[in-house]
């Protein structure tokens, strides 16, 4: 079973527009509005794939019950530690040339006492599973190194696979991880310097090898992604696929690559089956996730180069 921890949930609004005129009337096209939170995202990923998955984390209790009703229609246990307040509202415009502007809300902060409960119910539930993914932001007000305390709740028997940045990425690879996966942007956020090379990117992840991750899975978006364990590098190539949106890709390569990992697949397979998640996430329409019959067909086309 793979368990994923959700600190902070969120709904996600996506706006099309023709194109986003800062300081002008912008008239929607289309609307889109659904319930998440990178690690519950990764939840449902894995359970499409057809494996089990267990989501805990942090949940608020003015509409948390909305993420209750959406993980029991999708067939994912779960058992949160719950908090007062409201589930934040992350808002993304996409133009008609696919460009996306992101403003995302902050979640309240939590009661005192609650980083442990969650702390708790790591160290328990991870005991009963093989593969934990630790994924997104935190609550204001809570340090970044709480990422390092979480790595360290986990069974030692459970592998670890991190999505985040900065800080937080620096303060769980600290503790060994055995995979992390951002994409670029979050990378030079994190080594705190510009990416303008393949030299430039494959140095940028050794560095977190060498900090403690056994592998990082590194998404370009649009162009695919790159996975290495600082000996060996790979590249798998994107298909050109029409963008509905751009919610959750980064998830499902998440959960995709969960479920590789915890059949102890070779660096390849798990890169191959991350894109493909990836991809079939962004053809669908007002969904966190993808269909596994999009996922399957996606899978078989791909192609993985060693670089």
């Amino acid at each position: 079973m793979i368990l994923t921890v959700c600190m902070s949930p969120c709904i996600d609004v996506t706006v099309e527009v023709d194109a986003l005129n800062v300081g002008k009337t912008n008239v929607v096209k289309r609307k889109a509005i659904t319930l998440g939170g990178k690690a519950l995202n990764v939840a449902i990923g894995v359970k499409r794939l057809g494996k089990e998955s267990f989501a805990t984390g942090l949940m608020y209790s003015e509409n948390g019950q909305m993420f209750e009703s959406l993980l029991h229609n999708e067939g994912v246990p779960y058992s949160f530690v719950w908090n007062k307040g409201r589930v934040r509202e992350n808002y993304k415009f996409i133009d008609r040339r696919s460009m996306l502007t992101e403003v995302n809300d902050v979640g309240a902060e939590i009661d005192s006492g609650k980083e442990y409960e969650i702390l708790s119910a790591v160290q328990t539930f991870s005991a009963k599973c093989s593969v934990a993914v630790f994924s997104g932001g935190i609550p204001r007000g809570m340090n970044d190194s709480y990422y390092g305390e979480l790595a360290k709740a986990c069974s030692p028997k459970c592998l670890k696979i991190v999505d985040t940045h900065g800080a937080r990425m620096f303060a769980a690879v600290n503790c060994g991880v055995d995979l992390v996966k951002p994409n670029i942007e979050e990378l030079e956020n994190t080594i705190g310097r510009k990416i303008t090379s393949k030299e430039d990117m494959l140095e940028a992840c050794y560095e977190l090898v060498e900090r403690g991750a056994k592998r990082v899975l590194l998404s370009l978006g649009k162009q695919g992604a790159v996975i290495t364990d600082g000996k060996r590098n790979f590249y798998c190539k994107s298909l050109n696929v029409a963008v509905n949106s751009t919610v959750g890709a980064g998830d499902g390569m998440v959960a995709a690559a969960a479920v590789k990992l915890e059949q102890g697949a070779s660096l390849p397979e798990i890169l191959r089956a991350g894109v493909a998640a990836g991809t079939a996430t962004v053809t669908n329409v007002g969904d966190v996730s993808f269909t596994k019959e999009k996922y399957q067909e996606l899978f078989s086309t791909l192609r993985v180069h060693e670089i």
